[in-house]
């Protein structure tokens, strides 16, 4: 049967999202063809729209991640929000502000002026209408020089009881109904007009102010071209004269930019205009200017006596602040530059540290924290390099010692004398790599053997090196002593053995440097244990429940060369069990300082003395173990089991 062709696999790149719009992308593709349902052609349509948009933001994250992993595009895109950002609103709202203001300036220069001639006509209507009929005329031709000079000829109307009784110009026509006493525009046959509408008692004055282009530009001269547009829902004319006396006909031109931000701005406010031909009826109108602002600044801030310019000023003060922020932001780049090129220093460190180069070190500019990091930096590189040479040292010391714990591994016996009533079994746990401690057992001829348990004072190198030397002397003397008795294990002295390993010792090694020692002979024929212990912690013997603890026959070996040493002996019965051990048995403490101590120990023996020698060397050592409760002992441990079967 062949193979299935597997599928090549997608590219790394293709996510989830990338799937969806792929898919979305494919079923949209097909639906046309298929010519499926419109909504489920716009439900595919959305879908597309989503996961192509999951894709783009996505795509996007990755791009701004990856433009943004450098310090210093990370820092300019910090200052781009923190201070870019700001200026660049504080400055948007300082200009729409003064766009603002200065529409709403221009708009309060033209309707105020605008209101101030309403007044003035209501004032003229209202004093007509409080003449009497003989005082009219020269009244009329009064307002007409003050009111109408430089615009279209002022009109006029007045009716008393409802009769025309003056009016001005003759063909001036009467409003189809009664207005009620006003003021403002008025529209009348489509053109605009300024108008005034008093009473007084049945008598009733209606003055009208033709507006001409000229009139609206006289309300605020100098700002710009003023016009009042109609608003309303209901379409109405509004309609300027054109012409008139003087310089009525005249149109206000928009001053030319001084700069690109002086742009050409249009504001107004709503006015209502009343309707001549329809009585009681108002149109909405907007008094609008449109304007510069510089235009507007001019007319505020016009020179006074010393000359004071208000947009002079306002340029100054925007140079000043152009200025300041020149040199902060020169100081900002500064700052910038000192902080990207130390951490791009920093981060060549880094790279030169990883790829093994500890001797690469950073130039130090400045006194800054950053100087400070940097000289850390170097600091930090020059332990790392010293470490390294520790490192090695120590690797090679460690290497080292594995060897030499090899070597003493193999100084201690490989096999255990086969004698039918002596079972045998020891253990050496160092607390280093290496131990200080010594345990020994051979045999001497076929019924007898020698036991040998010793701790060399310190631990380590030396000890280690100490406990060869024992045992090399051990072994010395105890084949000496064989060939001058030749071979009678009887006449073995363990104090003469122990006193020519002393002199020995105290000859080849430093004066610090000593050992206690126990050694011991069994005579199976006999099951008589004679042994010399020179300082050394004394063995336990258990026998029928009790526990006998033998002597100490000197001091320690190597210590002092006159030192004498005597010897014991110890008949073994069946089931007695020898327990020879070092201090790191009893002397061991835990957490709270207590020491595992001999009665713990003897109290372990006599739980355990029914079981065979190795099963209570291995329940020691777990006991000793858990009284530390640390991975770690705090002393070399070594135990001789020997048991009389």
């Amino acid at each position: 049967m062949g193979r299935r062709p597997r599928l090549p696999a997608l590219a790394p790149w293709l996510g989830r999202a990338e799937k969806a719009f792929l898919v979305a992308l494919a079923a949209w593709a097909v639906s046309g063809p298929l010519e499926v349902a419109a909504v489920t052609r716009l439900v595919l349509s959305l879908a597309l729209v989503a996961t192509g948009g999951w894709v783009a933001l996505k795509w996007l994250r990755r791009a701004i991640r990856r433009a943004i992993w450098r310090l210093r595009n990370r820092l300019l895109v910090a200052y781009l929000f923190i201070a870019v950002v700001p200026t660049l609103l504080i400055a948007v709202f300082a200009y729409l502000g003064g766009i603002f203001l200065t529409a709403q300036i221009a708009v309060y220069l033209v309707s105020t002026e605008f209101e101030r001639r309403l007044e003035e006509l209501e004032s003229a209507a209202a004093g007509l209408a409080g003449l009497a009929p003989r005082e009219r005329e020269q009244a009329w031709q009064r307002i007409r020089t003050l009111f109408g000079e430089g615009r279209p000829e002022l009109q006029v109307l007045v009716r008393e009881r409802g009769e025309i009784v003056f009016r001005s110009p003759a063909d001036l026509e009467t409003p189809p109904g009664r207005h009620a006493e006003t003021r403002g525009a008025v529209v009348r046959q489509g053109h605009l007009h300024l108008w005034a509408h008093a009473t007084d008692g049945q008598r009733e004055v209606t003055l009208l102010a033709p507006l001409t282009r000229g009139f609206l530009a006289a309300l605020a001269p100098g700002i710009g071209e003023v016009v009042i547009v109609d608003i309303g829902e209901e379409a109405v004319p509004m309609r300027l004269y054109s012409g008139g006396q003087g310089s009525s006909g005249r149109r206000a031109s928009l001053a030319p930019p001084r700069h690109r931000l002086d742009v050409a701005l249009t504001w107004g406010v709503p006015i209502p205009v009343a309707v001549w031909e329809a009585p009681g009826r108002n149109a909405s109108g907007l008094l609008a200017v449109r304007f510069r602002p510089s235009t507007v600044l001019d007319v505020v801030a016009r020179p006074q006596a010393q000359g004071a310019n208000l947009l002079y000023w306002l340029y100054l003060i925007a140079g000043a602040f152009l200025a300041v922020e020149a040199i902060s932001l020169y100081i900002g780049v500064s700052i910038t530059r000192t902080i990207t090129s130390a951490f791009e220093a920093l981060y060549e460190g880094t790279e030169r540290i990883r790829r093994g180069d500890f001797s690469h070190r950073i130039e130090v500019r400045g006194q800054d924290q950053m100087a400070t990091v940097s000289e850390s930096f170097n600091r930090m590189t020059e332990n790392l390099e010293r470490l390294l040479e520790v490192a090695k040292e120590k690797e090679r010391m460690q290497a080292e010692l594995e060897i030499a714990r090899e070597v003493q591994r193999q100084l201690y016996p490989r096999s255990v004398p086969r004698l039918p009533t002596l079972e045998l079994v020891a253990q050496c746990r160092p607390a280093r790599m290496v131990s200080g401690d010594y345990y020994d057992y051979q045999a001497v001829g076929d019924s007898s053997a020698v036991l040998a348990i010793g701790d060399v004072a310190g631990k380590g190198i030396s000890a280690a090196l100490l406990m060869a030397t024992l045992q090399a002397a051990l072994r010395t003397h105890v084949r000496a002593c064989l060939e001058r008795a030749a071979g009678d294990v009887d006449v073995v002295s363990t104090s003469r053995v122990v006193t020519e390993l002393n002199q020995q010792l105290y000859a080849d090694t430093a004066p610090e440097k000593y050992a206690t020692f126990y050694f011991g002979v069994y005579d199976e024929p006999r099951s008589v244990l004679t042994y010399t212990n020179a300082g050394h912690l004394p063995p336990l013997v258990v026998r029928r429940g009790k526990v006998l603890t033998l002597e100490v026959n000197g001091m320690v070996v190597g210590a002092f060369p006159a030192a004498r040493y005597s010897e014991s002996r110890l008949e073994l019965e069946p089931g007695d069990l020898l327990v020879c051990y070092t201090d790191g048995v009893t002397e061991t403490e835990n957490e709270y300082g207590e020491l595992f101590g001999e009665q713990r120990l003897i109290e372990l023996l006599l739980r355990h003395a029914h079981r065979p020698p190795e099963r209570v060397l291995a329940a020691v050592v777990e006991a000793v173990e858990a009284w530390t409760r640390s991975p770690e002992l705090q002393d070399d441990l070594t135990l001789l089991v020997a048991r009389r079967v």
